[in-house]
């Protein structure tokens, strides 16, 4: 008996859980499949497999574009296309009443694209407007973005699941399209040579050092020496044109004293012969 009743309020307790499993599950592709004019967003959510995240999560909500609006992401690639249309996904439950009672004036609120690990900035934050007339708007929190997708009108919503919202227009982040670049500017170039630079002659080859010398001394200027001061001694330095002048004088004495000698001599024998 206490296997039956034990056996009976396992089967209870399953059935409710299976009946809270059905209540709380959704499925975007069904809910979009009744509004064709939503049908090409719907079928480009099941090709780039963002379908399958949306249904498995909770407390989400959808911004839908319908087929007139969508034409920007037609013809971009699968892997851009799932990337801006994550971004239409919202990690949270907004419904209008929602939205029409937001305190602030504007509102950030983080989207599906921001779990990928690869958004750049606040690609992957929108930013959610509400004006003065009660209008709404949406757009990208990315610097330079501006509200494009204005609040149409609600589509499906089942309470803090899943609330599914007509907006105006597709929202494309900046630089969501394309790969990372680089913003660091680029080195200044030098300035170019002006004419005073491109005449001005190359600099000086720097003089050679010289060790060990003396400073030099700005001394007086040596005044002459007087006529009458003795001449100093040069020993065994003697001018080359003064000892040849020595030397012409001594032959040319020699010579004299030689001619006279013989011309006595002469005389002398003259006379005793």
């Amino acid at each position: 008996m206490a296997i039956k009743s034990l056996t009976s309020l396992s089967l209870l307790l399953f059935t409710i859980t299976l009946l809270f499993s059905s209540s709380s599950a959704h499925n975007i592709t069904r809910i979009l499949s009744k509004h064709p004019k939503f049908s090409v967003f719907n079928s480009l959510l099941s090709s780039t497999n963002l379908a399958k995240k949306i249904n498995h999560r909770h407390s989400i909500t959808v911004l839908a574009v319908s087929n007139a609006s969508i034409g920007g992401v037609i013809g971009l690639s699968p892997k851009i296309q799932r990337r801006i249309l994550s971004v239409h996904v919202i990690l949270d439950y907004f419904d209008r009443e929602k939205l029409q009672n937001l305190k602030s004036h504007s509102t950030i609120v983080t989207t599906l694209f921001q779990t990928f690990g690869i958004a750049e900035g606040r690609t992957g934050f929108l930013n959610v407007t509400k004006f003065v007339d009660g209008r709404i708007a949406f757009g990208s929190a990315a610097s330079g973005a501006h509200l494009v997708g204005k609040l149409v009108g609600p589509i499906a919503k089942r309470p803090y699941n899943i609330s599914v919202l007509h907006i105006s227009s597709i929202i494309i982040p900046p630089g969501i399209d394309g790969p990372h670049h680089n913003n660091t500017p680029p080195s200044p170039l030098p300035p170019a040579p002006t004419k005073a630079d491109a005449k001005a002659p190359p600099p000086a080859a720097e003089a050679p050092v010289i060790e060990h010398v003396a400073p030099v001394v700005n001394a007086p200027e040596p005044k002459p020496a007087p006529t009458d001061a003795p001449v100093a001694n040069t020993s065994k330095v003697e001018s080359p044109k003064g000892a040849e002048d020595d030397k012409v004088k001594s032959s040319a004495g020699r010579v004299a004293i030689g001619a006279g000698f013989g011309a006595f001599m002469g005389v002398a024998l003259i006379a005793l012969q």
